[in-house]
């Protein structure tokens, strides 16, 4: 599924379809756009405008504006695992499976907005796994991975028992961290994955919100989380690039969960 810096990608197409009037929507697709009937985005959005894109976490949404000039429903936009948007020239990250993918056919097309001037946003899904609705519920997100203050992420992660791991990957603590993004993280603060929270220091807690500010920072550079330091070697035979040592693999949180033999032991 994309992680926080794919989303934050998306999120920076979607910015170039602000502000033009929507002359029709597609929302044909009824398991995409569902709980809404075909025709129900369309009508809550035609001849209307999108004024301001945002993103808590992995969680991606426009505000909208009527024809009439008041505000609108928001307009909720999940990629899912292979979601990608696409404006003009300008497309989100392509996972793998679009990496690998030499065709498109035209029903992976899910949900489409075109604005007055001819220009198209579109959502591209080979799975049929994303989601566009109205109005969404972020009541159940934490705050976002990438903004959350020093103090507020101690104060959230260190909270309980659970594997360090299985903590960061709570939206309800912190929202946007996936499985790659939480090994990247852990692998920079040199932190196992399942140690319990509560034997945390402050000073380790600290640690590790540089490191995923740091790790947030480089995967929306260099185009998502696949392009981590660590993320190469999470395979058998993989060896730690800062020591040299085997990654070890396990399950942690129900998830699979690479980390350095060594400087992640214990």
């Amino acid at each position: 599924m994309p992680e926080l810096p794919e989303v934050e990608l998306a999120r920076q197409v979607l910015t170039g379809a602000l502000d033009r009037k929507i002359r029709e929507v597609d929302d044909h697709d009824d398991w995409v756009c569902r709980p809404h009937a075909p025709g129900d985005i369309a009508a809550a959005l035609a001849g209307g405008r999108l004024t301001a894109a945002h993103r808590r976490g992995k969680t991606l949404w426009c505000e909208t504006e009527g024809g009439d000039g008041k505000p609108g429903p928001n307009l909720g936009l999940h990629l899912g695992m292979a979601g990608q948007l696409r404006l003009g020239d300008e497309r989100g990250p392509l996972g793998p499976e679009q990496l690998r993918s030499r065709t498109e056919k035209p029903e992976w097309f899910r949900f489409g907005i075109t604005f007055a001037d001819g220009e198209q946003l579109l959502l591209f899904d080979t799975r049929r796994l994303s989601r566009v609705r109205l109005d969404p519920d972020l009541d159940a997100l934490g705050p976002d991975a990438g903004e959350v203050a020093r103090a507020e992420f101690r104060e959230r992660v260190g909270r309980g028992r659970a594997p360090l791991k299985a903590r960061l990957l709570d939206q309800s603590v912190v929202a946007g961290v996936g499985n790659l993004l939480a090994d990247e993280t852990l692998w920079q603060a040199a932190l196992s994955p399942s140690r319990p929270v509560d034997g945390l220091t402050g000073d380790d807690l600290t640690e590790l919100h540089k490191a995923l500010k740091k790790a947030l920072r480089a995967a929306i550079k260099h185009g998502g989380v696949h392009t981590g330091e660590i993320i190469g070697h999470r395979r058998p035979g993989g060896h730690c690039p800062r020591c040299g040592a085997e990654m070890a693999h396990g399950t942690v949180g129900g998830r699979s969960t690479w980390w350095c033999s060594k400087e992640q032991a214990g």
